[in-house]
């Protein structure tokens, strides 16, 4: 049950900008009622599961009620972070704020986590689609930030079979997410995902930020490489 009700959490969070929440009345009824609700409610085969008797369901909110702010805005200078990656011969690698965008028209994207169903299947993948269009308008530099480690950005490319249409870049201890006031608190949640990086889509010409589009928490609306497109 709990795998199942992680499952749902994750999906619901990073593809869907109406939060669930199951500390509603429904929380209060017996499991049969609960998943039968549930299951009527949503597409996800892992609901089908059945609920062990005497379990009592996990209650949690992910009703977001921070504002969509950040410290960086447009025509301010990124703040000098280090990120780090592997390379193709497979040796750590650190890179620079600076390094990415100086003297560079860049896009740096960033997702809440790795693995994570909306940006493993529609906003890092996007990117990697539109490298080519989004070079031939200018753009130097295509970077994917996520406060994972390397080692998980690593796997998580060599799961999407990515090349070096987009560099992956690991915000390990969420310096440079913290630096431009994007964090993201999830340690309420049960599957453990602690402090990320909200969603969003920068384009930083040597430095300087010209676009942001900041989603609200892991939503995907405006953050994608069409979005991007549109502004070049």
């Amino acid at each position: 049950m709990a795998a199942a009700t992680a499952s749902l959490t994750l999906s619901r969070l990073f593809s869907s900008p109406k939060p669930l929440s199951l500390s509603s009345a429904k929380s209060l009824l017996p499991p049969k009622t609960l998943l039968s609700t549930l299951s009527s409610s949503s597409s996800f085969s892992l609901l089908s599961h059945k609920l062990r008797p005497g379990l009592t369901p996990i209650k949690f909110s992910t009703t977001a009620t921070t504002k969509i702010s950040a410290t960086i805005s447009v025509g301010d200078k990124l703040p000098e972070s280090t990120l780090s990656y592997f390379d193709a011969a497979d040796e750590l690698q650190t890179v620079t704020v600076s390094d990415l965008t100086k003297s560079k028209k860049a896009i740096l994207f960033a997702v809440p986590g790795a693995f994570t169903p909306t940006c493993s299947q529609k906003h890092l993948p996007g990117f990697v689609e539109k490298a080519a269009e989004l070079k031939q308008k200018g753009v130097d530099t295509i970077a994917c930030i996520s406060v994972n480690d390397a080692f998980v950005m690593k796997a998580w490319k060599k799961d999407l079979k990515i090349g070096d249409e987009v560099l992956l870049l690991s915000d390990g201890n969420g310096d440079f997410t913290k630096a431009i006031g994007c964090e993201l608190d999830l340690s309420d949640k049960p599957v453990g995902l602690g402090v990320r990086s909200r969603r969003y889509a920068l384009l930083a010409e040597d430095g300087v930020v010209k676009v942001l589009n900041l989603e609200e928490g892991g939503s995907f609306t405006f953050s994608g490489a069409e979005d991007m497109l549109k502004v070049l």
